[in-house]
This record gives structure tokens, sequence and C-alpha cells, in this order.
């Protein structure tokens, strides 16, 4: 089995991507189709389902089937506040940035 510290590096992995932070978003809102999801967020089907098989194979999605359609949810909560994290933290970075310009 696969250390503990191994497990956090990839669900952090399944985060550091721009096509599966867009999938993300996505899901904010709750569960949503694959059919949904890819012309949501631009991607093509067999890209998309690759990056949410990722992600749920690193405990970062949940996954259902109803009938033929798969849907797909953020699994913890807590993924969304880890985002939001992020997402305050670039934009500190940007305004600090910003400001440094602005000084020389």
């Amino acid at each position: 089995m696969k250390q503990f510290i191994e497990l956090q590096a990839d669900m952090l992995k399944a985060l550091a991507q721009p096509t599966r932070l867009k999938i993300l978003e996505f899901l904010r809102e709750g569960e949503r189709c694959v059919c949904e999801i890819f012309p949501a967020i631009g991607e093509e089907q067999s890209n998309t389902s690759r990056h949410l098989n990722m992600m749920l194979s690193s405990g970062v999605l949940s996954r259902r089937k109803d009938g033929l359609k798969i849907y797909y949810a953020v699994r913890h909560a807590e993924i969304l506040t880890i985002l939001d994290t992020i997402k305050f933290l670039v934009k500190e970075d940007i305004s600090g940035r910003n400001e440094l310009l602005k000084a020389s």
C-alpha cells in the first residue's frame, strides 16, 4: 500500500492542472453528468473523461451511474476550500506584484 505522504501528493497532483481546475469549478454547484461537464469546460469528451478518472482514482471525486449516464461530484467539500485558499493566495500575490511595480 502507498505511504500516506504519497497519497497526499497524489491528491494534490490531481488539483494541479488547468482542465481539472475547470472541472472542479464546474462541479462546485453539485453533481453533474459527463455529458454536461465536457461542453461546459470546452474540452473533448475523451480528454475530460481521462481527467475525471484521474481525480476519481486520487479521491478528489466520487462517481455514480444512473442507467447510461455517469455522474461526478466533488467527494469532499474541503477540496473546494483548498481551491478558494489558492485563489486568495494568487490574488494576494498578484496584488503584491502590482504594488511592487508601481513603487519602482
